[in-house]
């Protein structure tokens, strides 16, 4: 039996169409590149803390890059990133105070595309830290020579109450010494105008 030419390109284009089927469908996946799978915090998240991020990704990743953004542009992020395989571990400067947050990331998937997104999430309900017992003394510390600089006010018209008791006995002593001196300058005075006297009765004839 004789097959026409045109049957047998027919049958040779479905051959060839098959083939390339083939071909590009099992060449799709390998072309395929990895993406991100998983995230501590999830997008969107609301969280109380937050003390590390995870990634986890399709496949091996390289030459992470992780940034913890808060408002104002502030980042919290502690060190470099860690990777494991297709995890990505980055720890986080803690306690977060309330607010919104984004993780930035970049890494280098197993086919070398770079792989990068944004993941935000909020931060809320974060307790307060109470002081340290360290902070607590510092303060009591700093108090206390305040309240020892105040005392001298209250002692400070004692240096007075001496100076002028002092004042006084010194003119006391003044007053004491100052009669003997004028005694003895009238004495004195006296016995000069006695020499004086007895002086000019000599000469009278």
């Amino acid at each position: 039996m004789k097959r026409s030419p045109l049957a047998a390109l027919t049958a040779i284009l479905a051959a060839a169409l098959f083939g390339f089927g083939l071909v590009f469908g099992s060449a799709t996946p390998a072309l395929a590149h990895d993406t991100l799978k998983s995230s501590s915090p999830a997008k969107n998240a609301e969280v109380k803390s937050l003390d590390e991020v995870k990634l986890e990704f399709s496949a091996k990743v390289r030459m992470p890059f992780v940034i913890v953004r808060g408002e104002a542009d502030a980042q919290h992020q502690s060190g470099k990133p860690e990777v494991d395989g297709a995890v990505v571990t980055q720890a986080v400067k803690g306690p977060l105070p309330d607010g919104k947050y984004t993780i930035a990331y970049r890494v280098v998937s197993s086919d070398g595309h770079p792989i990068e997104g944004e993941i935000p999430f909020r931060v809320k309900g974060a307790e307060t830290p109470s002081p340290s017992p360290s902070a607590v003394e510092e303060s009591a510390a700093s108090a206390s020579p305040a309240a020892s600089s105040a005392a001298p006010a209250t002692s400070a018209p004692a240096p007075a109450a001496a100076t002028g008791a002092a004042t006084e006995q010194a003119a006391a002593e003044q007053g004491a010494t100052f009669p003997v001196w004028l005694i003895i300058v009238i004495g004195a005075l006296v016995g000069i105008g006695i020499g004086f006297l007895l002086s000019g009765r000599k000469k009278q004839p």
